[in-house]
């Protein structure tokens, strides 16, 4: 038997809208509640006439309130079983109830946790074992809370019943999200988002977490039911966390248990025992809830004009094929090798280009000096340029992302692949570059800050966009679950407003590292193990007289980073026997040179070799090449040419 399906237009309230259905038929049969955009309060009843009534805010002793437009959770018989309750949480994080008793309609305020803001509403299955009622909410700080009310058992005089707030806090090291709901999957176990794209599951002792399936519901005889703690499971790389767990290499369980193999992590390239200065995260990560901060249109952007001619001039279209450079004058030149031949192509283009902000499936992505981004590319033997400022919602953009992927390896292309951006005014835009179905999408910006940079897109982490605030903080987004994501650090460590440079021993790894430079000029790695969890850890420079001067170069097998001093020599910071050691490869010495030394291609250690104390960032022997001074007004044609001799045959898309 064939069923058919029609829409029928119910309309909306009279001189409003619908901007949320916060219960359908839950409360009554036949009656949705829905929420305006202006926080109004609206039944609709198909049977009544007429159908859409909105339910004011009456009482004399009550302010008018604007609700959020969030679901809220229906409780009957609160007050008897002539009562029904439609509890709802305000813009403000408050909580209020919508209640029906003996055929009359009022409102009562119940609050929030002293300092917290209520930001969604979990209903739960009761326990019939249990005399209390309850409901459980998250917080913008990111915590749970549950609401008990007590068991109704007549008499009462008065029609107002008040709850017991009860705090769940949060996991270990973790956040629970802002405005999103839990999922109850059983009496005593609730799931929750974590802020960092993990779950939290809460539940009682001895029934929950990873390695526990359902349990029989007549074993659930709980006395107290607040006691309550957390477990933490862990979620594939494809929703924002650190692994594939659905794959041959670390299991098929995975994909049921969320146990982490780490089998793959006990390599000798593992970065978790590099030895430099630390700084454990501990359990201080900070979940960013949804106000917005204040935007300042008049704090300069003129770091990002200065970091696009320092960061974005050079890019590797094709590993030893295709290098494209852009001149301080705008000029687009291509370094391409045609059958064994090096040449010089020159792209033309009306408007002068800025830099070179990404490349994917041999498109070349660049800004011009005005801000809009175009796409150089191949068809045939034909050259295109595309405008993609001009297409629909197109938006104008200041600086991209530092890498295309991990050098040497191809890069994974899917279906829903995109590229970041970071617009003036620091916010985070997303192009949608696969199948080529272009289009723009605004991810805004942390609720604190604004974005300075990308530190990294998608290499250390799939689906996650590490950026440095203009604040000088670490933060991540999440473009599956659209969450902001703060980062800890000490106060002590400010991050310079630059890209960095993501570091993995294998794609198979779940360990990894995320190279920076600090404000003075150090280097800076933060670190991620599944043991561990994230740490920091402080390299210093590679003398007490030399810096770090922009953000980090490449790196070569997940041991080896380059990175360029304030005294024109390019560095390399690597592993050495699980030790991480200084090595300048000084820089390009004149053609007619004749001595052999550091500037001339040379290589020396810059720490004592043996040392117990070789690693540190204070341990150094003296000046790497005493014999070449500072230069520092050729800097830049210095730091352009090792970054070139070094880069232009290794670097991979």
């Amino acid at each position: 038997m064939l069923l058919l399906h029609r829409w029928n237009c119910h309309g909306r309230p009279p001189g409003a809208d619908v901007s949320y259905i916060s219960d359908a038929e839950n409360a009554r049969p036949g009656t949705l509640f829905t929420v305006s955009s202006t926080g109004d309060l609206y039944e609709f009843d198909k049977e009544t006439k007429p159908s859409w009534k909105k339910h004011i805010w009456s009482e004399q002793t009550t302010k008018n309130v604007s609700l959020s437009s969030s679901v809220g959770c229906a409780l009957h018989g609160l007050l008897g079983s002539n009562s029904v309750s439609l509890f709802l949480i305000t813009k403000d994080g408050l909580l209020v109830e919508r209640r029906l008793h003996r055929r009359k309609w009022k409102w009562d305020k119940h609050g929030a946790p002293k300092g917290q803001r209520l930001s969604s509403i979990t209903e739960v299955q009761q326990d019939e074992s249990n005399d209390a009622t309850s409901m459980f909410f998250t917080t913008t700080t990111g915590k749970v809370f549950e609401y008990q009310f007590p068991k109704y058992t007549g008499g009462a005089s008065s029609n107002k019943i008040r709850g017991l707030w009860v705090n769940h806090m949060s996991p270990d090291h973790a956040k629970v999200a802002a405005s999103v709901r839990g999922l109850q999957i059983q009496v005593g176990r609730l799931i929750f988002q974590l802020d960092d794209g993990r779950l939290g599951e809460l539940h009682l002792p001895g029934m929950g977490g990873g390695h526990f399936g359902p349990s029989q519901q007549n074993s659930i005889r709980r006395k107290v039911p607040n006691k309550y703690e957390w477990s933490i499971l862990d979620t594939p790389e494809t929703e924002g966390w650190n692994a594939e767990y659905c794959t041959e290499e670390h299991g098929p369980t995975n994909c049921i248990t969320g146990a982490m193999n780490v089998a793959a992590d006990t390599e000798p390239t593992n970065l978790s025992n590099a030895p430099p200065r630390r700084r454990k995260a501990e359990e201080k990560q900070h979940y960013l809830h949804g106000h917005s901060h204040e935007s300042d249109e008049t704090e300069s952007y003129n770091i990002l004009s200065r970091s696009i001619y320092l960061n974005f001039h050079m890019r590797v279209m094709h590993a030893d094929r295709s290098l494209f450079l852009i001149t301080d004058n705008g000029l687009t030149l291509e370094y391409l090798n045609s059958n064994g031949v090096w040449l010089w192509l020159r792209h033309e283009h009306i408007t002068g280009m800025k830099g070179t902000l990404g490349s994917y499936n041999g498109s070349l992505y660049l800004v011009d000096l005005h801000g809009n981004l175009h796409i150089r590319e191949r068809n045939g033997d034909e050259l295109l340029w595309i405008n993609c400022t001009a297409m629909r919602k197109g938006r104008q953009v200041a600086s991209g992302p530092p890498w295309d992927g991990i050098p040497g390896l191809s890069r994974r292309v899917t279906t829903d692949d995109a590229l970041f951006f970071v617009n003036k005014r620091g916010r985070l835009l997303q192009f949608t570059v696969a199948l080529r179905k272009f289009k723009w999408k605004d991810c805004h910006s942390p609720p604190d800050t604004k974005v300075a940079f990308i530190v990294d897109q998608e290499v250390f982490r799939r689906n996650i966009i590490f950026v440095v605030g203009r604040n000088d903080r670490m933060y991540q987004y999440n473009r599956i679950t659209e969450l902001w994501h703060r980062h800890y650090q000490s106060p002590h460590l400010v991050l310079s407003r630059s890209p960095g440079t993501a570091m993995r021993p294998s794609p198979l790894s779940l360990t990894g590292s995320i190279f920076m430079i600090s404000e003075q000029g150090g280097l800076v790695e933060y670190h991620f193990s599944p043991h561990d969890g994230w740490e920091w850890v402080e390299h210093g420079t590679p003398h007490r007289d030399v810096t770090l001067v922009v953000a980090p170069g490449s790196c070569f097998d997940g041991t080896q980073l380059f990175v360029i001093g304030s005294d024109g020599h390019v560095y390399l910071r690597h592993l050495d026997e699980r030790t991480w050691r200084w090595t300048s490869h000084g820089h390009p010495s004149e053609p007619s040179s004749t001595t052999t030394d550091v500037a001339g291609g040379g290589e020396q250690s810059c720490a004592t070799l043996g040392a117990a104390d070789a690693h540190y960032a204070s341990s150094f022997r003296g000046s790497c090449d005493e014999k070449v001074s500072p230069a520092k007004q050729h800097l830049g044609t210095l730091q352009l040419t090792a970054a070139v001799s070094f880069s232009s045959s290794s670097l991979a898309t």
